[in-house]
């Protein structure tokens, strides 16, 4: 089934921020393939075609990706929203937990991104959209692992963006701040918890909970997405919704000290 329509790709779609930027690419005139890892399971969205996807295997990714192109023709963007949360200090999660995070968080968005440039820079032209964090630019005390995944996902975006532009491609960034889904119930807990850092990860998990009540709706987020795959003239980096915007401009613009001052006072952190 070829399609004259532009076709996105978003991973992660069942819930949350996938499935609002899923809902929101096809208001703007897309067709859309949603991935879960059980897409028989997913609740039907209307305009969404939804395929099965484990973005830490390789064979899976790239059987998804040949599907696609066998069934629409083509690619033109790529939303890498699929993601898990971890809590606990960084001490409490061991090194095969880490690499667990990393996989889905850091080489699964790899991994989809190698699988749909060729197709891009055939055709000269497609936009990979990250779902990064405003946690990718501060510090998260008791978040320590999830923050180095959206640390890394930063740095790879940016850069690959650089090489390329000259083929027509561009990879983008979207930051949201703290937003209103099952983050906080899906987030792996630590696998090796030390009593030392019992007290402050349970006022860590307050702290996280609080900030889950007021947070932005997925939609705000999925508007910013949609943005990030039409806009002319793209921006490298997206913040989504009015918390994100102010800690982007607090990170580049307050004197570091005062910036760590007021990190440690947000967390409850002691000293």
């Amino acid at each position: 089934m070829q399609t004259a329509l532009p076709v996105a790709l978003v991973t992660g779609a069942s819930s949350g921020i996938g499935r609002a930027a899923a809902r929101a690419l096809v208001d703007a005139g897309f067709a859309v393939v949603g991935t879960s890892r059980n897409a028989a399971i997913a609740r039907p969205l209307a305009g969404v075609s939804f395929l099965d996807l484990d973005v830490a295997s390789d064979e899976s990714v790239h059987s998804l990706v040949e599907k696609v192109i066998e069934r629409f023709g083509r690619i033109d963007v790529l939303v890498n929203n699929a993601g898990v949360g971890a809590v606990g200090a960084g001490e409490e999660s061991s090194i095969n937990q880490t690499k667990e995070v990393f996989d889905i968080n850091v080489f699964g968005l790899m991994r989809m991104t190698n699988a749909v440039l060729p197709h891009m820079r055939a055709k000269g032209s497609g936009r990979v959209v990250n779902v990064s964090s405003v946690l990718g630019l501060i510090p998260a005390p008791f978040m320590a692992i999830y923050a180095a995944t959206k640390h890394a996902v930063e740095g790879y975006s940016e850069s690959v963006d650089h090489e390329l532009r000259e083929h027509g491609v561009r990879v983008l960034l979207v930051e949201p701040a703290f937003t209103s889904t099952s983050f906080e119930a899906s987030s792996l807990a630590p696998d090796s918890p030390l009593p030392v850092y019992s007290a402050q990860r349970e006022v860590s998990r307050d702290v996280l909970a609080t900030a889950l009540r007021t947070a932005d709706d997925p939609d705000v987020v999925a508007k910013v997405i949609v943005a990030a795959a039409t806009d002319s003239k793209p921006a490298p980096r997206y913040t989504a919704g009015s918390m994100a915007g102010r800690v982007s401009v607090l990170r580049r613009f307050v004197p570091s000290r005062t910036f760590d001052k007021q990190i440690r006072k947000l967390n409850q952190l002691a000293g």
